[in-house]
This record gives structure tokens, C-alpha cells and sequence, in this order.
């Protein structure tokens, strides 16, 4: 049978020949994994030996949208971009927005692959049936958005444009792609993996439509979708300061990461909140493809020196590189935002390893002559030089490139205790000594600590922040609803954020692809998702298994000091509980391996040998 919402072929483009060839995208495949998210697990767990360097030309990048990608209903422009990680050594992915997802299945391809390594610096032209390397010497060494912009001036504003910067291609660890002038493939360091190819972007353009099963149930059904959501009570409370709009509520519970996690709560929120942005710098709102909830909020800040347009600042920038580095002026935090973003480094993990090294610093562990300068929390100078010194991987930031897990192993002196990252992955803007459930989603999640898998931090306020029990159930609840997003190529946030109902997305998936899946079978298939990425850890990352899910020593024996939460921790022995749980209700032992049961239960009968064989 044809299967709806898939443009029917993957492109492989090798970057160390310059060939490239096309394939047929198998209906084991769709019928399996059904895409984005699921397309790059399973393939790269094929296709990737356990002793592929991240860095190097064995390594692949797996860009895939969804089936549901590029259509007619609300917020469907997300593609999702995934390698072995740089930064963890396991499975690594991240999310974006934009109209990059809905140009590739235009171009008709289902999902990119790019293989080997480039000799001189390229980047790869798509435009329908046309591919190309072209030759990227020009704009090697310039920031994303010159890069974005310049490349759009010569291949016409139609393209759709994702680039790196400086720190992709100085191979930091956990260098962003960024799009569309403010989106970013942030997370996992699949930016470095780019730079490590000499792949400095990819520009695509296409002018094909892509199948659907029902069209007119389609249309009318992403109608409805689209009606539904500008009726929602949360509408318009949500729309005017996006992700922005929760600093507050994360302050007065006192969740909001404060001083390097030191706290969760920070005494100068208002003048960071998404009020202070809408009312001191906002130009207009922007919104990715087919948005009807725009969350990015375009904005300028006016200042002598530091005058620029910027996408954002986004909720986990505010409270990584404001809260966590005491910065507490919005233009501050939007100035350094837009210094991040062009130099293409994740403004969660580069606000929080900048973070820990002002605690460092503060703590004698970097010394003035080894940092180059002195260092301050509050100081926007201090972060703006070491955003720098990372991108280039000059002096100190030769070591704080690598993340915070390498540089705690590097500087010492007990600063592994306040590196703040699960599997060497920097933990994003929730501060969750007091959130039992949140600080399990972090611990648990298949990347690192990542707060996209499970928001869990609203259950914890919902049901009661001392309990413990169901938190389990919870977590794994929302890790296979939250990533089933990533996997069908859309954006969460107008069900997280205005309670848009998971049913039109049941109701839509079978006009779109005539698949006869109910709800129930895409959570199943999200759960094979999941499996599927905890094997590649175990394949990939030698010892993997119960010791990589703990936090930092800060979590478990450091009382939260002020604010909300002040006194609170969670314990190791709890911890444990929380981690005994989990693994019972996934199925998994007591290390946190996936059975060969759990596995054949899900139809993974080759993972459960392959994992055998290994074992034997």
C-alpha cells in the first residue's frame, strides 16, 4: 500500500567522495519507527559500529522530519538532527523549528543522511532532485547569521538555510545548528558533529507536495485543529511571552537554576521575566511553519556597544545564562543570547558550563592568570569572554569546550560535585532538589539531562512535592508522549501549554498516513523509541547502565540554601527508590538494561540478540 505523509525516498550524501544516492524509504520503517525521532534511532543504531569516534568520518548525522511534517495543521514544522554524541558518547539528537523539516519533504526526502568526512570546508545544496557540494571556504570562520544570510543572497529566498558557527567548527562539544535567524538544533553536540565533517551548512529548496491518504479529511480535520487552538482559554495568556512566560511561576516554586544550581530562586526575576522582555525589547512575535501559538519573540536591544536582533531570549536561555550566571538584565541576557547563537554554541549547556566556571573561579579552582582575566558572576563581560574563548577553544576555553563532566575531570579540586550534567549532557533550567518527578526525568532521560522528555516538574507541584510514589509512572508516562512529538514532526507546546487535547492528533494521524494506528499504538511505538536509544547507549558507551543516571553530588547533599525550596534536597537512598521504580515499570534490571523480554515484548527481537551476543 502507499503510505500517506511520506515523501517515499532518503537521500545519503557521502561528504568524503561527494556522492550521493537516493533509496527507497521501506515500509518496514515507517511501519516500525514512523519517523523523525524514530527514523534516527533505529538507523543509526544499525548503521553505527560501538567504536565509531564521534568526531570522526564514520560517524552520521540523520536529519528526518515527520509524516506529519509540512502539513496543514497546527504547529508541523519540526525536524530532528541526530549522531553519536560528541558530548556524551552515546545516542545523541536534538529538536528544531522553523521551515527547515517542511522544505526537506518538499525537496522529497524523508530524512538526509550525511556520511564521511570533507577534506576542505562545503555545504550541501538540495533542491529537489539536484544535490551539490559547494565549497564553504568563504564563510568558514563566520558566524551563523552572516552565514545564513549571505547564502540566502546567493541561492535565492526561497531556501531554507541551517549553518554553524565558529564553535561547530572548532569541534565544541556542544556546538548548536541554527536556522531560520533563532532556531537551534541546540542540544548533543550534533553542531560539532557537522564541524568535525567540515560541513558548514545545508541549504534546501523544494517544490513537490507530499501524499496524503485522506486530503479532504485532512483539510478539514487541521482546520478544526487550527479553530480549536485560538479557542483555547490559554491562548492568549500564552501567546504574547512564549516559554518567557513561565520565569515566574519557576521562581516562586523555587525551581529556577540560580548561580550554577548553587539556589532556585533569584532575587531579580522581574527584570528577566518574559514582562521585562515584551515591554524593553521586543520587536514583533515569530512563529515556525503552519505556528499558531508564536512563541519566539524577535527582539533588539539598544545599547552603545551592544546593539543586535535576536530570536529570543527562550525561558532555558533566560535561566541558563541569566539566573545561573547572575545576570539581571534582560538586554543582558538577549546581547549574550545573540553572541551564542552566531558563535553556534547551545545556550543551555554554554550558560551552564560558563556557570560552572564562574564557580570555579570563585572557588580558587581557575586561577586569574589560568582564566585569562577575573571572573564574576553578575558580569556580562565574563560571560561574553568565555563564550568566546569556548568558540575558538582559546586558553581556558580549551578545557570548558569539552563540557562540564570533562572539565570537572581536568580541573579538580571537588568541582565534579557542582558539574551539572546527567551522562556528560548539561542539565537545562529546572532546579529539582524540591521535585522529585522533574529531578527523575532528568536523571532518566535517554540523551542526558534534558528537561524535553518529560516536563514532569507540573506533577510534582500537582500531586505534592515530598512524594515519591507514582512519580515513576509519571516520568514514563510523558517520555513516551513528549518524544511521540519529535517522532510524528511536531511541536508540543500548544498541547503543554494551552491544553490543546493529544485526541486531534489520534484523529488526524490516519487521514494523514491511512495507517490504522490508534493513540495507544503510537505510545507503543514511542516506547520502542525509547528502548531502541537505551541499547545504543549500551552498545556505545562502555560500562553504561544504573551509575550514568545519577546527578551531580550538589542534588543529594547539598540543601537547597534560599528561596521556596530552602532546606530541601532529595537524598541518595531516594534517589535510588526513584531509579528502583523506574526501571521495574520499563521492564528493565536492576542496572538499568533493557530484558531480552522487554525487548521481543516490543518487537526488538534483533536488539535482544544483538545485546545478548555482546554480552556472551
Amino acid at each position: 500500500m502507499t503510505i500517506g505523509g511520506y515523501a517515499g525516498k532518503i537521500l545519503r550524501v557521502n561528504l568524503t567522495d561527494g556522492s550521493w544516492s537516493t533509496e527507497k524509504t521501506s515500509e518496514e520503517l515507517i511501519r516500525r519507527f514512523l519517523g523523525g525521532r524514530g527514523f534516527c534511532a533505529k538507523m543509526l543504531y544499525d548503521e553505527l559500529e560501538p567504536d565509531v569516534d564521534p568526531l570522526g568520518p564514520e560517524n552520521k548525522v540523520v536529519i528526518a522530519p515527520g509524516p506529519m511534517t509540512g502539513l496543514f495543521l497546527p504547529s508541523s514544522g519540526k525536524v530532528h538532527m541526530a549522531s553519536k554524541s560528541p558530548a556524551t558518547g552515546g545516542y545523541g539528537d536534538s529538536n528544531m523549528g522553523g521551515h527547515f523539516g517542511a522544505e526537506i519533504k518538499y525537496a522529497g526526502y524523508d530524512a538526509v543522511v550525511i556520511e564521511g568526512a570533507a577534506k576542505r570546508p562545503c555545504y550541501l545544496v538540495v533542491e529537489d532532485d539536484r544535490v551539490e557540494l559547494r565549497d564553504a571556504s568563504t564563510w568558514w570562520g563566520k558566524g551563523s547569521f552572516e552565514t545564513e544570510k549571505e547564502l540566502k543572497q546567493r541561492l535565492g529566498e526561497e531556501f531554507q538555510i541551517a549553518t554553524i558557527g565558529p564553535a561547530g567548527e572548532n569541534v565544541v562539544r556542544y556546538a548548536c545548528i541554527t536556522h531560520d535567524f533563532g532556531r537551534q538544533a541546540g542540544r548533543t553536540g550534533v553542531g560539532c558533529v557537522w564541524g568535525a565533517k567540515k560541513l558548514k551548512a545545508i541549504a534546501v529548496r523544494g517544490t513537490r507536495s507530499v501524499p496524503l491518504a485522506d486530503v479532504r479529511g485532512a483539510l478539514r480535520k487541521g482546520r478544526q485543529m487550527f479553530e480549536a487552538c485560538f479557542s483555547k482559554p490559554g491562548f492568549k495568556e500564552w501567546t504574547p511571552y512564549g516559554t518567557a512566560g513561565v520565569t515566574d511561576w519557576i521562581n516562586e516554586i523555587g525551581a529556577f537554576p540560580t548561580k550554577n544550581f548553587w539556589t532556585g530562586y533569584f532575587e531579580h526575576y522581574k527584570n528577566i521575566n518574559g514582562q521585562a522582555l515584551r515591554e524593553r525589547i521586543l520587536v514583533t512575535d515569530k512563529g515556525c511553519f503552519a505556528c499558531p501559538t508564536p512563541c519566539g519573540k524577535y527582539s533588539r536591544v539598544r545599547e552603545a556597544q551592544r546593539c543586535c536582533y535576536v530570536e529570543g531570549p527562550e525561558y532555558e536561555t533566560i535561566a541558563m545564562v541569566g539566573g545561573n550566571c547572575l545576570l539581571d538584565r534582560i538586554e543582558d541576557i538577549a546581547y549574550a543570547n545573540y553572541l551564542m547563537d552566531d558563535l553556534g554554541i547551545d545556550t543551555i549547556s554554554g550558560g551552564n558550563v560558563i556557570a560552572f566556571a564562574l564557580e570555579c573561579f570563585e572557588k580558587g579552582l581557575i586561577t586569574e592568570e589560568e582564566a585569562g582575566r577575573k571572573l564574576a558572576f553578575g558580569d556580562l563581560d565574563s560571560v561574553l569572554y568565555l563564550a568566546r574563548k569556548i568558540a575558538y577553544r582559546e586558553g581556558i576555553g580549551r578545557i570548558l569546550a569539552d563540557g562540564v563532566k570533562a572539565a570537572a575531570e581536568r580541573i579538580g579540586g571537588g568541582s565534579e560535585r557542582f558539574a551539572i550534567h546527567v551522562k556528560g549532557l548539561e542539565w537545562s533550567g529546572y532546579e529539582s532538589r524540591y521535585a522529585p518527578a522533574m529531578m527523575l526525568a532528568y536523571m532518566t532521560a535517554d540523551i542526558g539531562a534534558h528537561h524535553n522528555r518529560a516536563w514532569a516538574i507540573t506533577h510534582d507541584v500537582a500531586v505534592g512535592r515530598d512524594a515519591i510514589e507514582g512519580k515513576a509512572a509519571k516520568v514514563i508516562e510523558l517520555q513516551h508522549i513528549r518524544p511521540l512529538f519529535d517522532t510524528l514532526g511536531l511541536c508540543r507546546l500548544p498541547w503543554v501549554e494551552i491544553g490543546f487535547e493529544l485526541e486531534h492528533y489520534a484523529e488526524m494521524f490516519p487521514l494523514v498516513t491511512g495507517l490504522d494506528y490508534t493513540w495507544e499504538d503510537l505510545l507503543l511505538i514511542s516506547e520502542r523509541i525509547w528502548n531502541v536509544v537505551r541499547c545504543f547507549n549500551v552498545r556505545h558507551i562502555p560500562g553504561f547502565g544504573r551509575s550514568w543516571d545519577y546527578p551531580p553530588a550538589r542534588f543529594y547533599e547539598e540543601p537547597v540554601p534560599t528561596g521556596p525550596a530552602k532546606g530541601k534536597l532529595i537524598s541518595r537512598e531516594t534517589l535510588d527508590r526513584l531509579l528502583d521504580d523506574y526501571y521495574a515499570l520499563r521492564g528493565w534490571d536492576k542496572n538499568g538494561i533493557p530484558t531480552p523480554d522487554k525487548l521481543r515484548q516490543l518487537g526488538l527481537e534483533e536488539l535482544a540478540a544483538d545485546l545478548q551476543r555482546r554480552k556472551a
